[in-house]
């Protein structure tokens, strides 16, 4: 029998092992890393936790933003209450009915994890580790006993070696911008089902900012509106209508651009030169959107245009 128990012991974590190396590149995970890479970056140079770490950390114990848990209260790091004084939330773990921390953002979380392990004795010999050293970094955690899964190491070594997410361990700056705008309040209404290859997930959460043309924006999901998008993203619904050249009020369609700052006058320098070919029923707006620029210059760079009105095969001038 006890040989048994040990051949079985042995299969299971043969299991994990192998699981462990079977991880393939998504989307839903890239998407996290976008949204999130500048906040890990700020809390390790406010720390000195290294970004790759919190970002596998954060997929790994969140399923990228995604589980139930981080969904209902924010907790991107399965952080229990350990005498914490704050909001907490009751989540069935290892056992049923467990206190987890509950934060109003994700930021929060992401600061309170650095937090956690730079104030605990068992983690402070990982802080005598270069911030580089993200293999370390994940041995010492299981060590530690931040998890109980054998495998855990070697899954966050795989997530940070597949999304490269080491190049964020150099960094000496971040981008203030997304952080405080990452969009951590998310629009219960806003949620849709979409394809990742023959899988059907929901789209939930907030929205990714996208980065183009020295701006932000983001990808508009059905029931969104200029005042939920404000909600989210803190900046209101005014400014927002007006850097989109639109009215506060005006209806949203699913797909399109809102941009987040005042648009530029053309498009990026690698536009130089070149023309933007006409393939479908669209107007200047809808190109003006597209990548950024505005309207009234757009207009300006494509005045016979702007008076004939746009056919399938004109040229656009854009920067």
């Amino acid at each position: 029998m006890r040989r048994f128990l040990l051949v079985a012991f042995s299969f299971c974590l043969s299991c994990f092992s192998a699981f462990a190396q079977q991880i393939k590149w998504n989307q839903t995970y890239q998407s996290y890393i976008n949204k999130y890479k500048d906040v890990a970056i700020q809390g390790m140079l406010e720390y000195g936790v290294p970004a790759s770490i919190s970002l596998a950390q954060g997929l790994l114990e969140s399923g990228a933003g995604m589980s139930n848990l981080s969904q209902r209260s924010n907790n991107h790091f399965g952080i229990k209450c350990h005498g914490w004084t704050g909001r907490t939330i009751y989540h069935d773990d290892d056992a049923r009915g467990e206190c987890f921390r509950a934060y109003n953002t994700v930021l929060e979380s992401y600061e309170d994890h650095c937090l956690f392990l730079k104030n605990r004795p068992r983690y402070s010999s990982l802080f005598q580790l270069s911030r580089t050293d993200y293999r370390g970094w994940a041995y010492g955690l299981k060590k530690a006993g931040y998890a109980t899964n054998p495998s855990y190491a070697q899954y966050l070594i795989n997530i940070i070696e597949l999304y490269q997410l080491y190049q964020y361990d150099n960094a000496t700056s971040y981008d203030s911008f997304m952080v405080k705008h990452s969009g951590d309040k998310p629009n219960p209404s806003s949620r849709k089902p979409i394809f990742n290859g023959n899988d059907m997930v929901m789209e939930r959460g907030a929205h990714t900012l996208h980065k183009y043309n020295d701006n932000y924006y983001i990808v508009v999901r059905p029931s969104d509106t200029f005042k939920s998008l404000s909600r989210e993203l803190k900046i209101s619904a005014h400014k927002l209508a007006k850097y989109n050249e639109r009215k506060k009020k005006d209806k949203l369609q699913p797909g399109e651009f809102i941009w987040l700052q005042k648009k530029r006058k053309k498009a990026p320098k690698n536009f130089k030169g070149r023309l933007y070919t006409v393939r479908r029923a669209e107007s200047l707006y809808d190109i003006a959107q597209k990548y950024g620029i505005r309207l009234k210059s757009l207009v300006k760079k494509n005045k016979q245009l702007a008076e004939n009105g746009l056919h399938i095969g004109d040229q656009v001038i854009l920067y």
